[in-house]
């Protein structure tokens, strides 16, 4: 019987870096995504081929962490990440085809996970589904990323963004004015997540969390208390960026969309100058973009050190870039 699991991409309107700290985050799934197909073998291995990939995933479905460095190509890793997770008693031999750009920032990694899982039979709930595709991504990359681009594919909804709290894993459907245009545009520098020194910052907002408490609940004041500076930078950028959150669905919740996109400024602002993953080249598109009539705001999206940036535009405003619309869960098409 022929399996097809899609699950979406994200792009994250406000709110990075904070996942990792129990704070916000307002992302929202979108049109673009990834599709598995396939049947299900006798065998004992996952095979995947790409239509852009002339090596195939092959992973075994007794996978172990110790097997996953030495896996080729290298979106294998995140295909055994889910196998070792999920534990499937068959083997699968199947297709993955994208619509996402890779490396860009829009959770092309999650997408894969999610849809991986679906067509291998997972049947939990939503959250339980993030939670499984966090692991394997984080035993995949190396990377202690936090839940927000697995749970953000689980729980789309077309229409809405999703206001997220990781203290509570509460999500809430924030509608998204219909003269809202949302527009996804390349940097042109590719993003290298593993290679890149977010271990590091979660590191100093731990450290701060040790010194004033949940990042989420502390008050700037208590910054003060912090010695270190580049670690007060750091608790800094995510402390405020759980204020942008709040202030930017309540602008969205009203329609108004240039305080909107002020938040989204202040975002990139803060995550250039204290959270440090900016790079020249984001913020000089960033710069180019807030200058053109028509756009209230724009920032980095994803972890930063490159990727693409999502402005919030009046229709038409933009004529780069993929406009994107906020979009369904990821699912089972075929069963």
């Amino acid at each position: 019987m022929t399996v097809a699991a899609f699950a979406p991409g994200r792009v994250n309107l406000i709110g990075d870096h904070t996942d990792h700290t129990g704070g916000l985050a307002m992302p929202m799934a979108i049109q673009l995504g990834t599709t598995v197909t396939g049947e299900t073998t006798g065998g004992d291995t996952i095979e995947l081929r790409s239509g852009t990939q002339e090596e195939p995933a092959i992973v075994s479905i007794h996978v172990t962490t110790g097997e996953l460095d030495g896996l080729s190509p290298s979106w294998a890793r995140y295909v055994a990440g889910v196998v070792h997770e999920l534990r499937p008693s068959a083997g699968f031999c199947g297709t993955v085809s994208t619509t996402l750009p890779i490396g860009g920032g829009l959770s092309s990694s999650a997408a894969l996970e999610l849809a991986v899982a679906l067509a291998l039979g997972f049947g939990g709930g939503a959250l339980e589904l993030a939670e499984l595709c966090q692991r394997a991504e984080q035993i995949a990359s190396g990377v202690p990323c936090g839940i927000m681009d697995q749970l953000a594919s689980a729980t789309g909804k077309p229409g809405h963004a999703l206001l997220m709290n990781f203290t509570t894993m509460a999500v809430e459907s924030v509608a998204i004015p219909e003269r809202a245009a949302i527009v996804v545009i390349d940097s042109g520098q590719q993003r290298a997540l593993a290679d890149s020194a977010y271990g590091e910052r979660r590191a100093a907002c731990e450290q701060a969390s040790m010194i004033v408490g949940a990042l989420l609940h502390a008050s700037v004041d208590d910054l003060y208390r912090i010695d270190d500076p580049v670690t007060r930078r750091r608790a800094h950028h995510v402390m405020t960026e759980n204020i942008r959150v709040r202030d930017f669905a309540a602008a969205i919740r009203t329609g108004d969309l240039a305080a909107a996109g002020a938040c989204m400024t202040a975002s990139h602002r803060s995550l250039r100058d204290d959270f440090e993953v900016s790079t020249d080249v984001l913020d000089a598109l960033v710069d180019r973009l807030v200058a053109t009539d028509g756009v209230h705001g724009a920032r980095l999206t994803g972890a930063g050190f490159g990727g693409c940036v999502v402005a919030l535009t009046e229709p038409g405003a933009l004529t780069e870039g993929w406009t994107v619309v906020p979009s369904g869960p990821a699912r089972r098409l075929q069963a």
